[in-house]
């Protein structure tokens, strides 16, 4: 009989400091462990797990036995679908009739419009070259083929929606590898270059290419980034680095109005890249604009985690923000705060805000989220590289380094854009041999950070894959939080063209929030549409206030119903913001003068210089 264990025999119970840290938790490896498991006496485990991590630093993190059971999922379920296969032999005779028909009227009248145009995102074929025969034929064929794959793809009994994306983007990759715009004598552009210039230009993109591959592989930034240094050209508004942990430094910025709101900022930025999206350039720098109107702002910059950090969760970096709420309050006392949070930094802070509700902590005055998340039941395209494949996956990359690296996780998005974010790229600078001009934004985006092993396995499992933060089964400081919890005003901004994080995705904070929602709905992407200052050319966005005691509206109902406003969405934050002031009170000093909160050295302080 097994033995049964007395009270006696149980470990002591984790101190509440203990609990809270989480040191008493195990780490993901054993909490994955199914109860029953024997012990792994000779190792499999860590066979299995070194073999895929030697296997990621080859497909750059991208599981590829998911992708291949997913293909053999469509393949099987196709093969067993004889009317779905007669009706893509049907549709691909017509497009093949379709094709023949088009030839002869080109044949008759070169300027006859095209019988299929590229969606409204795809610039490949914009060049007036492309309209000249043979190249108008051959981009032609290469879009009615595409569109037989989506077919392929699509409405396949027995897949499921991301089944059936998986399959469709697979696709879409490996056709956008053979377009004709990647190759010289397929691209007209590119091919009345070669001859103009007797070839020069595909020796420049060869040079490029080499420069690229030598700075790649010795781990520095990329061509241009060295004009936009942190402290030189982006990130200069004046500031002192005012506390420092283990994962952050907070960042105070000098005051330049004689009065400022009484309540202060804390911004939380995203932990996966650099803080200073938010303070770019001078003429972009949202830090820079807030302060200008009277805003005593705080930022978080991250720390770059090493192997050493592999063990730090998700705990970490909620008692990381918890330190600094506690800093803000220090140095500026008697006085709530204004919460804003990026993308994951935007998902960090609606959970802390969720838990000071439930524990009775009113510090907060109101939540403002970027590009935020706080349902992942629909991601939208970053889904296909979060499954339980793609998880266990990069759990043995990161068990074997300790870490995500950059290049790892900066692979996945420009996936999710190959078309604009690698093929574009190719074409320009390695045929066209023009290297595409570097800008602030650009600079930030190759500076990004590394992830902890075990923070990026509970993030994926328990908020990204598990959705508990939406179900109401996150746990924080051992008790359940629930984003209806939160009980101050939220401004939520979200992007009409997000690939991380949909608009639509996002703008489920309705359904889950029990207080006033005022929603701003703005052109532009993930990080573009954030970065939109007064007087950036193109700017547009819509918003609309939703009290707690009001109907829900379907996305589509409050698009048509909102206020729509021409210019960059920041002043009616600053609005926003303003009227939830209590007033105007002296600037507050830099710092404390003595005790933990002592200003250390200027912005941007030393964590940003992290590689």
């Amino acid at each position: 009989m097994p033995e049964t264990k007395t009270d006696a025999d149980k470990p002591p119970a984790p101190s509440p400091e203990e609990a809270r840290s989480g040191l008493d938790a195990e780490p993901p490896e054993i909490l994955h462990r199914s109860p029953i498991e024997a012990p792994d006496r000779y190792s499999t485990k860590s066979m299995d797990r070194a073999a895929n991590a030697h296997l990621a630093r080859f497909t750059l993190g991208v599981s590829p036995y998911g992708l291949i059971s997913t293909g053999v999922t469509w393949w099987t379920h196709l093969s067993g679908s004889p009317g779905k296969q007669l009706q893509l032999v049907e549709k691909a005779t017509r497009k093949a009739m379709r094709l023949a028909v088009h030839a002869g009227e080109l044949a008759r009248h070169p300027d006859a419009p095209p019988c299929i145009e590229p969606l409204p995102h795809d610039h490949r074929f914009e060049h007036e070259n492309w309209h000249q025969w043979p190249h108008n034929l051959i981009y032609q064929g290469f879009l009615l083929t595409q569109q037989w794959w989506y077919n392929a793809a699509s409405d396949i009994e027995g897949l499921s929606d991301r089944e059936e994306q998986v399959v469709s983007f697979i696709s879409r990759q490996l056709l956008d590898l053979i377009s004709p715009s990647n190759f010289v004598f397929t691209n007209p552009e590119v091919a009345a270059t070669t001859m103009h210039e007797g070839g020069a230009n595909l020796v420049r993109g060869y040079q490029n290419f080499l420069e690229d591959w030598e700075r790649a592989i010795s781990g520095e930034l990329p061509v241009g980034t060295e004009e936009y240094l942190p402290g030189q050209a982006v990130a200069v508004t004046p500031g002192k680095v005012v506390f420092r942990n283990r994962l952050l430094e907070l960042i105070q910025y000098a005051p330049q109005t004689k009065k400022v709101k009484a309540e202060p900022i804390l911004i939380v930025p995203a932990w996966i890249m650099k803080y200073y999206i938010l303070d770019l350039s001078p003429d972009n720098s949202l830090v820079k604009y807030l302060v200008a109107q009277g805003f005593t702002v705080f930022m978080v910059s991250w720390r770059n985690p090493t192997a050493e950090d592999r063990d730090k969760g998700m705990v970490d970096y909620f008692d990381a923000v918890a330190e600094a709420i506690d800093a803000v309050t220090a140095i500026v006392p008697d006085q709530k705060i204004h919460g804003i949070g990026y993308c994951l930094g935007g998902t960090l802070m609606a959970a802390k805000a969720a838990q000071m509700a439930r524990d009775d902590d009113d510090r907060l005055a109101t939540l403002t989220l970027f590009a935020t998340q706080t349902d992942f039941e629909d991601p939208g395209e970053l889904q296909l590289f979060v499954s339980e494949s793609e998880v266990a996956f990069l759990e043995d990359m990161m068990w074997d380094q300790g870490y995500l690296d950059t290049k790892q996780m900066a692979s996945a998005f420009q996936l999710l854009r190959s078309a604009d974010l690698i093929w574009s790229r190719y074409v320009h600078e390695y045929l066209m041999g023009r290297r595409q001009e570097m800008f602030d934004l650009m600079a930030w985006n190759a500076d990004a950070t590394r992830m902890p092993y075990r923070m990026q396995s509970e993030y994926l499992r328990k908020i990204f894959l598990g959705n508990e933060l939406a179900e109401g089964k996150y746990l924080l400081y051992g008790s359940p939080i629930t984003v209806g919890e939160i009980d101050v005003p939220i401004f939520c901004v979200s992007t009409l063209s997000d690939h991380v994080a949909p608009w639509q995705s996002v703008y489920k904070i309705h359904l889950l929030a029990d207080t006033q929602v005022t929603f701003v709905l703005t052109n532009g992407g993930h990080n573009a549409g954030i970065v939109s200052e007064p007087g950036h050319q193109g700017r547009e966005f819509r918003i609309k206030s939703t009290g707690a005691d009001q109907p829900y509206l379907a996305p589509e109902d409050w698009q048509a119903t909102a206020d729509q406003q021409e210019g960059s969405w920041w002043p009616a934050l600053v609005a926003w913001l303003s009227e939830r002031s209590s007033g105007e009170i002296a600037p507050p000093k830099m710092g404390a003068a003595k005790g933990p909160y002592r200003p250390i050295e200027d912005a941007p302080g030393t964590y940003v210089f992290q590689l």
